[in-house]
């Protein structure tokens, strides 16, 4: 049972980003030389923000809508997969707030974004199946899944995923069909339905995680011998914007900086301050 797409899409992305970010290898500067991570920051919070929520609003039209109709006893449906959506979404987000701010000491906003991604990636298979306890738990589920996932990825499998795409969408999506076999309302094992259920969303998921991964390797290594897939050193340390498209500044807001992990600069002693530094013109006061 897939109502919405949590193989069907979400896995189907997921792993194929998984084999692809595999082949790809690691931007520069994103391991030093003993291996350990280093942070390559993005150029905008603000605006990952504002694409998660306008992705979590219209996820109500990516869920809801998959009923394909929205009159008599279909109107009823929709409105529990709205409520569901929306349940396991906060819960996630929520949780990945908490659980970061506990394993980091800080609440870790771009984790949680991540977090109200992982509930709807997680809660779109069952939305029409379970009730709003089992939304709660899905998204509860999914908050430790997409934390400890993107670590894993980042840290022991050192596979480098910028967005966090592949525990987003390839192991939340995978977590969500699997948690339909538990919290299915009818035939769901919390419900009294035993297994059965479960082991067909179990089989399921392996069936086309095996099939993504045979044909995203095969494409990705096709793709690879004949056009490339990775630009040049150069290309990728100028930027795809500057070597591409002929943008120099395509984030005004983005402060120039040094790559992360190549170079160390350190400061003089007697550092000059700002406002000495940056030439100011005071303008004389304007005449009454």
């Amino acid at each position: 049972h897939d109502f919405a797409g949590s193989t069907a899409v979400h896995m189907v992305g997921g792993v194929a980003a998984l084999v692809g970010a595999k082949i790809l290898g690691p931007r520069i500067g994103k391991y030093d030389k003993a291996g350990k991570p280093q942070a390559i920051l993005g150029h905008s919070l603000t605006l990952g923000a504002l694409g998660v929520f306008i992705l979590w609003f219209a996820w109500f039209g990516f869920n809801g809508c998959s009923t394909l109709g929205i009159e008599g006893a279909l109107a009823e449906l929709a409105g529990n997969i709205f409520m569901t959506t929306n349940i396991a979404a906060a819960t996630s987000t929520t949780a990945v707030m908490i659980i970061t701010w506990i394993r980091y000491k800080k609440p870790d906003v771009s984790m949680t974004l991540n977090g109200s991604l992982a509930g709807l990636v997680a809660i779109t298979a069952g939305c029409d199946a379970v009730d709003n306890v089992g939304a709660f738990f899905i998204g509860l589920i999914a908050a430790f899944v997409v934390v400890f996932g993107v670590e894993f990825f980042d840290k022991v499998a050192k596979i480098d995923d910028p967005v966090g795409a592949i525990a987003v969408h390839g192991l939340c999506g995978a977590t969500g069909t699997l948690l339909v076999g538990v919290f299915a309302v009818n035939g769901g094992l919390a419900y009294g339905g035993g297994f059965a259920m479960l082991g067909v969303q179990a089989l399921g998921v392996a069936f086309v995680m095996g099939w993504v991964l045979v044909t995203s390797t095969v494409l990705f290594l096709i793709l690879k011998a004949t056009v490339g897939l990775r630009v040049s050193a150069t290309e990728e340390i100028r930027g795809l914007d500057i070597e591409e498209h002929g943008l120099v500044s395509s984030y005004a807001d983005f402060m120039p900086m040094l790559a992360q992990g190549m170079e160390t600069v350190e400061l003089p002693a007697a550092a000059v301050a700002v406002d000495k530094a940056v030439p100011v013109v005071v303008a004389p006061p304007a005449a009454v």
